[in-house]
């Protein structure tokens, strides 16, 4: 009997969203870009925001217990956490996320280096890590703050700039995340397309191979993702 992938190719984790202050006197996570991986909040508790940018131009939606929004890769989104925001955060592609899909808004000569970029969003290992998230986190709001600026001023354009080097900065990670996909996302459509080509001849296919998986904590302490502290699970290999 095969290990069934978590529905869709998805992965879900629980993340408290950083109160630290920003430059411009709001509190919250690291402006980011996902680069090929749609991204989903179900907010479970507290109160704030989720700014954007997209072609459409700058937006603020609000965010509170109930609260459900999700959007495509692309979009450059900031949390901001107006009191006690925890969010369950559904992601699409499970695994290319971790591998770099999202990119953070830097100022542009750090994302014109791969080698300042990649200085600039790791984390140490053990002491001092919540201290270089939130200097992470400033150093993305600087590129953030200016990308708004332009944006309002120009137009689409500067975000077209921003997504041109962000795709530059992964470019030679797709052929890798295409493999991952084709092990998790792609097996998972191949898995139903299967069951319904049976289910349509009358065939019970792969009913017969039902089974329940249980995901265990990932344990220790919650980790410093770019918008808050993070819990997450292990899951097993399909």
């Amino acid at each position: 009997m095969s290990t069934p992938g978590f529905p869709g190719g998805t992965a879900v984790s629980s993340l408290r969203v950083y109160d630290w202050e920003a430059a411009d006197g709001l509190h919250g996570g690291t402006p980011h870009v996902h680069t090929a991986s749609s991204e989903a909040y179900v907010v479970v508790a507290g109160e704030g925001e989720v700014h954007t940018v997209t072609p459409e131009g700058v937006a603020v939606d609000p965010l509170s217990a109930g609260s459900v929004l999700w959007f495509a890769p692309g979009t450059v989104h900031r949390l901001v956490n107006s009191g006690g925001l925890e969010i369950t955060v559904v992601m699409q592609n499970a695994g290319l996320p971790e591998a770099g899909d999202a990119v953070l808004t830097f100022p542009a000569e750090v994302l014109d280096d791969a080698e300042a970029y990649a200085a600039a969003a790791a984390l140490p290992a053990g002491d001092g890590r919540a201290d270089a998230a939130r200097a992470r986190r400033d150093l993305a709001m600087a590129g953030y703050l200016e990308l708004c600026r332009t944006v309002q001023r120009d137009g689409p354009a500067a975000l077209a700039a921003l997504h041109a080097r962000a795709a530059r900065l992964v470019r030679d990670r797709a052929g890798h995340w295409r493999q991952q996909w084709e092990q998790t996302v792609g097996a998972e459509t191949d898995r139903t397309r299967r069951q319904l080509a049976a289910l349509a001849g009358g065939d019970p296919g792969a009913l017969a191979t039902a089974s329940v998986v249980r995901g265990e904590p990932a344990g220790g302490e919650p980790g410093f993702g770019m918008c808050g502290r993070l819990h997450t699970w292990r899951w097993p290999s399909a």
